[in-house]
């Protein structure tokens, strides 16, 4: 995939392998946009993100590769923020960055693509739990604090699928995604996940382009050798959409590439 947007470090202590690493994959996969996006602080979950004093750490590490690279490929810098109420911080809101993804990972504080917690899914009835979280996603969109809607339909990860019509359920969130002018992610970590398919499925990224909602590219890559998987999938998938554009950022201005 030429744009690649979405891809983490080690300082989210659930991800391994140096920063070069993903940097050299991606210039053999032909990518010419890679963006770091890791897990932002927040005083919430604290095992799965960086810490509060090493967004500075991260920054520079960024910035120097961006510098060393920048003959061969454009480095990117941004963050991946959760968005739940009470626990998002300023620091993050307003850091000088290219682009902030916003990703809703939990509902009511359970953390619901969390292998740990996936019992709690026997608990609850599966279309409540489904439209909690588009529920979640709407409210996202509409606080107008993010640029790039993160894996959109993350709530299938284990396969728990609800029976109502899922374009129902994710009617709302996508007008208010609309509304933002928000762009919408392509991941295709779903494929490394039970689900085994891209998020968001083709159903809702038909939706997406009905309503002209922008696309860009994410491997949401945890170790080097995710970078660029499973690319000529999800070009295809954003093809057979009906796309031929996706989406960069600097300093929070958008800009759409062919692809």
């Amino acid at each position: 995939m030429i744009v690649d947007l979405h891809n983490h470090t080690t300082l989210c202590n659930h991800a391994e392998g140096e920063i070069s690493q993903y940097i050299e994959k991606a210039i053999a996969m032909g990518t010419k946009y890679f963006g770091f996006s890791d897990h932002a602080p927040m005083d919430f979950d604290q095992k799965y993100r960086m810490k509060f004093h090493e967004m500075l750490t991260y920054y520079r590490e960024i910035l120097e590769v961006k510098e060393r690279y920048k003959d061969k490929i454009e480095i990117l810098l941004g963050y991946e923020v959760d968005y739940l109420a009470g626990h998002m911080d300023e620091r993050v809101l307003h850091a000088d960055v290219d682009y902030l993804i916003g990703s809703v990972h939990f509902i009511d504080e359970w953390g619901f693509d969390n292998p740990e917690f996936i019992g709690h899914y026997e608990d609850e009835d599966i279309d409540l739990i489904w439209q909690k979280y588009f529920d979640s996603i709407e409210k996202m969109a509409k606080s107008n604090l993010f640029d790039i809607v993160g894996h959109f339909d993350l709530i299938k990860v284990f396969k728990y699928m609800p029976k109502k019509d899922i374009n129902e359920l994710a009617h709302d969130a996508l007008m208010a995604i609309k509304k933002a002018d928000m762009t919408l992610e392509l991941n295709v970590s779903g494929f490394r996940k039970p689900i085994k398919e891209a998020y968001p499925s083709a159903s809702l990224l038909q939706k997406a382009y009905e309503l002209d909602i922008p696309i860009t590219f994410g491997s949401d890559a945890h170790k080097p050798e995710q970078v660029a998987m499973f690319s000529d999938e999800i070009i295809e998938m954003a093809k057979d959409a009906g796309y031929s554009q996706c989406a960069i950022y600097r300093k929070r201005k958008r800009e759409c590439i062919s692809f």
